[in-house]
């Protein structure tokens, strides 16, 4: 489990990303909250959620995705999540979260995913 996290944000034609490195906690969720709300205010209308090997995401952090997500829902943003582990991928899908943020197998396969929707 690693001791840090790093969220960084970028743009991927017209896909706002944010990646995510290291522990997703309760405790360690304000970074990606706040890469999310620049985002947000900037415009972003689709967004990737970039999961690095290394992350250990608990019960809290699914929380603070949880609030992220029903941000996305209230503004109409599509989102979609890649680089989980086998492990993350069963948990997320076991709460839920896959209905308001498919999981794609690669950073190439959402984006197409997002050009099936528009």
């Amino acid at each position: 489990m690693s001791q840090s996290q790093e969220v960084s944000t970028r743009l991927k034609g017209d896909v706002s990303v944010i990646d995510v490195r290291g522990e997703v906690t309760a405790l360690s969720g304000r970074p990606i909250e706040q890469a999310y709300q620049g985002l947000s205010a900037a415009g972003a209308q689709k967004i990737l959620l970039v999961f690095a090997a290394d992350c250990y995401i608990n019960s809290g952090g699914i929380a603070v995705l949880i609030g992220i997500l029903a941000e996305c829902k209230k503004k109409a943003q599509l989102v979609r999540i890649t680089g989980l582990t086998p492990h993350f991928q069963k948990v997320f899908a076991m709460v839920g979260l896959t209905r308001y943020a498919p999981i794609d197998a690669s950073e190439d396969d959402a984006a197409a995913r997002f050009r099936e929707r528009p």
